[in-house]
């Protein structure tokens, strides 16, 4: 993250059409999100948005006025950048070629990455961490023909004891 960016965890309850919802307060608003992602939380009834955006203090209150008036919206919560844990996943499908194979598998090592799928024609690479890590990793394996590659989106979480709580 950087000093511009704001992570927020929003709790929601589990029903249909709460994502449309939030993600279209940022549209109407004119805010734009840099990333956002969803889930179940420990407790079905429940999901959790991590959504991350650029802005100043002024958009980063209007946004979390804004969340806290939506229906269904049971929390929500800036996150600390020193007091959050931050990963992406990356799923990454790159050429495989005998003579650019052990370079590949150098950087896999390196990085902690790992090979989930294996054929004469390409490798599947599967890496986690910090958005800095997975877009160094990315740029490491161009020259060597990246065929295809998603990413989550971040998710994120508080160290310690604060939680973002399902039920009040």
């Amino acid at each position: 993250m950087d000093n511009n960016q704001y992570v927020i965890g929003v709790i929601v309850s589990n029903v249909s059409g709460v994502l449309s919802r939030v993600s279209g307060m940022f549209t109407r608003r004119g805010f734009n999100i840099d990333c956002l992602t969803v889930g179940e939380t420990e407790s079905s009834g429940f999901s959790r948005i991590t959504v991350a955006f650029h802005g100043d203090e002024d958009i980063k209150e209007r946004i979390l006025q804004q969340l806290q008036k939506l229906h269904d919206v049971r929390e929500v919560e800036v996150l600390s950048q020193n007091d959050t844990v931050v990963r992406e996943l990356l799923l990454i499908k790159i050429r495989n070629k005998q003579e650019s194979r052990q370079d590949i598998m150098t950087a896999v090592e390196i990085f902690r990455s790992k090979i989930v799928d294996y054929s004469p024609t390409a490798l599947i690479c599967e890496l986690t961490g910090e958005t800095s890590k997975i877009d160094a990793f990315i740029e490491l394996l161009k020259p060597y023909g990246i065929m295809e590659m998603c990413r989550t989106g971040i998710v994120a979480i508080e160290r310690g004891e604060s939680c973002l709580k399902t039920i009040k």
